[in-house]
């Protein structure tokens, strides 16, 4: 038997491990898995080139709780180490550069992690365990060897009679982590990390109906039948799936492999998703994976966190910032790369070039998905805007290269169900819908109901309307109208049709200036200054008497800030100001101008505000209250 110390300069190191490592103790069993599966695959690649003494097999990695003994077991079937090896890759590696790793990690490690750094993927154990036992057998036939340490500097190394190839490593578990001796937690774990390692693990048994077992059908004297209970058999229950459908070239999955791999991804999820993206590629960098649209909604918080960053198939976050560009953090599936980045812990991303060029593959990878299904299925992609707009107008806003491909499939729908891309819109409203300074207007409304009258005032002209109603829209088309030529966007109630697109021809009061002076001023003594901007108009003697509109500069500023517009804090509290258009050519307006007492003139006005603030939802409470009262006094 040999004794000896840890090659480590300090008193006592595995308190300091404990300390840093606290935050995230639960991912030793993660490290000691993979070490695992390490070790397994490298055997299997010593084997495929002939240099092994011994079969590869079918091996597996055991989980196994002895709750009585307070130990956790963790069993591979892989390379195994000789005694030799032990001491150089257990004692003397993992310690090695143990003060550049306190005087590098003393201020960060709590909040960052250290495992895996200098070797101490192994020591997380010392998280959980009060005394680690290594008992291993090299696949060179070599003597076993069975390592223990209490965790003080101090360990013992001496031979051992396990006869089987592989590792056994076992944890006496502290009293202060007496929670991973429960099957429902280790349970949890290995389903959190290990749910699609590529080694198959078993933990415990399970029953399960023969598959061989024919049940035999009886017939009693009255001709009742009776089948006799099905056949039980126990086998190992392997509580991952090896060879997940990311793996896998795309020529090998069939749509429903597809939608099987998300209902295994997310069991709670009942919902179909809408379509996947595979992305697979080894050059310049290695990365596979499978992103998902599931159904969305205008909800841009509600949907993140939901793709799972996998290393060599170990899970490491589902925080994937700066790997996934941020509008696609809202879609949901797996990336897996060994090529991203890691610090020691595996549970933090460092970003470098490497995970930019990454990010950048991704969002070329998905605008070229999303034009390849647009471009296949028109109508499908069309039925399906409404779930996936957000994910792609949030791109646009966000990443210059994806709005530049965004021109060939992002949709621009109307109020009618029409939908056109950008440039079929263009070329749809161009001759109608360009104002008397050669600008083309773009009309939009963001709620049909509420701008129903404002949409049918616009549709009376022969102009489109769109229907934008995503919280990022404001955001949206202030950035198409400063990238493309000679445009602009305006919401259909933001003014009176005749004045959001200007034509050469004007209409002619019917009123002179001086009625207009006298209306003018009446209006100006029942109208609340501080709420509405009163303006006098020339329009269509059947269009509306009284029309508010909230200027679209004012309106537009304020949706931004309250969908991250950073330095427009003024807008958001400014309070909310109206234009108030007033038809000078409508029989109504010329009669509150004839009529002969002040009271019925200020009656008759009141009466137009209010239907005017009823049709834009403005009227409410005791206002309300008071309108309707007056509504029906005026029938009797």
């Amino acid at each position: 038997m040999t004794k000896g110390s840890i090659n480590v300069s300090v008193e006592n190191i595995f308190p300091l491990i404990k300390k840093f490592l606290y935050s995230d103790h639960e991912i030793f069993l993660r490290e000691l898995i993979s070490n695992g599966t390490d070790a397994t695959l490298k055997l299997k690649h010593l084997t495929s080139i002939g240099e092994s003494k011994s079969e590869y097999g079918n091996p597996i990695i055991e989980v196994k709780i002895d709750k009585e003994g307070k130990k956790l077991h963790i069993i591979d079937q892989g390379l195994g180490m000789t005694a030799e090896e032990v001491e150089k890759y257990i004692n003397q590696v993992a310690f090695s550069g143990a003060e550049e790793f306190l005087d590098k990690y003393k201020d960060s490690a709590k909040d960052s992690g250290i495992i895996g750094h200098f070797g101490l993927g192994f020591y997380s154990a010392f998280m959980v365990a009060e005394k680690v036992e290594i008992i291993t057998k090299s696949h060179t036939g070599a003597e076993a060897a069975h390592w223990t340490c209490d965790g003080s500097p101090e360990f013992t190394l001496e031979p051992s009679d396990k006869e089987t190839r592989g590792t056994e490593i076992i944890l006496h578990i502290a009293e202060d982590s007496t929670e991973f001796l429960e099957e429902n937690r280790i349970s949890e774990l290995l389903n959190k990390y290990n749910k699609f390692m590529p080694i198959p693990i078993k933990f415990g048994t399970k029953e399960i109906d023969d598959p061989e077992f024919t049940p035999a059908t009886t017939t009693d004297a009255e001709g009742k039948e009776t089948t006799e209970p099905h056949k039980k058999i126990t086998v190992d229950n392997i509580i991952n799936n090896p060879n997940p459908a990311w793996t896998k070239q795309p020529t090998e999955l069939e749509d429903e492999d597809y939608k099987s791999f998300y209902r295994e991804l997310y069991p709670m999820q009942f919902e179909e998703p809408l379509f996947h993206i595979h992305l697979n590629v080894d050059y310049p960098f290695n990365l596979t994976g499978i992103l998902y649209f599931p159904k969305m909604t205008n909800d841009m918080n509600m949907q993140k966190d939901k793709i799972q960053l996998y290393q060599n198939q170990v899970y490491v976050t589902d925080n994937v910032e700066g790997i996934v560009p941020e509008f696609l953090t809202m879609l949901r599936g797996v990336i897996d790369s060994p090529d991203i980045p890691l610090n020691v812990s595996r549970s933090y991303l460092q970003a470098d070039g490497a995970v930019k060029k990454i990010s950048s593959y991704i969002t070329r990878k998905v605008a070229d998905k999303l034009k390849s299904l647009f471009n296949a299925n028109r109508e499908d992609f069309e039925a399906k805007w409404d779930d996936i707009k957000i994910v792609i107008e949030y791109g646009m806003l966000s990443e210059e290269k994806f709005f530049e491909k965004a021109d060939a499939f992002a949709l621009y729908p109307t109020v009618d169900g029409k939908f056109y891309t950008y440039e079929e819109l263009f070329n749809k409203t161009k001759a109608a819908q360009t104002d008397k300074d050669g600008k083309l207007v773009i009309l939009y409304a963001s709620n049909k109901d509420q701008q129903h009258s404002y949409i049918e005032a616009a549709k009376a002209k022969g102009y489109e309307v769109l229907l934008l109603d995503s919280p990022i829209v404001p955001h949206l088309i202030q950035k198409l109208e400063t990238t493309k030529e000679n445009i602009s966007f305006a919401r259909v109630d933001g003014d009176h049709i005749d004045n959001l697109i200007k034509k050469e021809e004007t209409a002619i009061s019917k009123l002179t200036e001086e009625q207009q002076t006298e209306l003018d001023t009446l209006l100006k003594e029942v109208i609340p200054s501080e709420k509405f901007a009163v303006q006098l108009e020339a329009m269509d003697s059947d269009a509306s008497p009284f029309i508010i509109t909230q200027p679209e500069f004012m309106r537009r500023m304020k949706e931004m800030q309250q969908t991250g517009g950073g330095g427009m804090q003024m807008f958001g509290n400014m309070p909310e100001m109206y234009n108030l258009i007033v038809n000078t050519n409508s029989p109504l307006v010329s009669e509150i101008l004839e009529t002969k007492t002040k009271k019925k003139q200020e009656r008759l006005i009141t009466q137009s505000l209010d239907l005017a603030r009823l049709s834009q939802g403005l009227l409410k409470g005791e206002e309300l209250t008071n309108f309707i009262k007056r509504s029906y006094e005026l029938l009797k």
